[in-house]
């Protein structure tokens, strides 16, 4: 079983800084991928980046993100920690994000796809104020 719990959320303004946690553990990360979604009220839960490190170290970013967040990954032992620096936050992202995690390889589609992923986080809010 995998234990995933984020932190890091909070309330900023436009064009803040967050970084968000993602701590993982319970099983060896030897071959994973985690990704990172968030979810707005009444929309569906959208794909933001991923990290994979089963076929050497993969990074995946949703367009609307690219240049501005980045994903990165620390790991000890059995537990990993999955980093996600949010730069230059607008409001419409305001939003509940959630980390995830599947054991294996993913094909890219799957990377960015909440189908892909068997194991999720509570979530944690992050609302940016205009």
């Amino acid at each position: 079983q995998v234990q995933l719990v984020e932190s890091g959320g909070g309330l900023v303004q436009a064009g803040d800084s967050l970084r968000l946690s993602c701590a993982a553990s319970g099983r060896a990360f030897n071959a994973y991928t985690v990704g990172w979604f968030r979810q707005a009220p009444g929309k569906e839960r959208e794909f933001v980046a991923a990290i994979s490190w089963t076929h050497g170290l993969k990074y995946y970013y949703a367009d609307s993100v690219k240049g501005r967040f980045t994903i990165s990954r620390n790991s000890k032992n059995t537990e990993s920690t999955v980093y996600l620096q949010m730069n230059s936050l607008k409001p419409e992202e305001t939003a509940v994000y959630y980390c995830a995690a599947a054991g294996g390889f993913l094909s890219t589609a799957q990377a960015m796809a909440p189908e892909g992923y068997p194991y999720w986080g509570q979530g944690t809010q992050v609302t940016v104020s205009s």
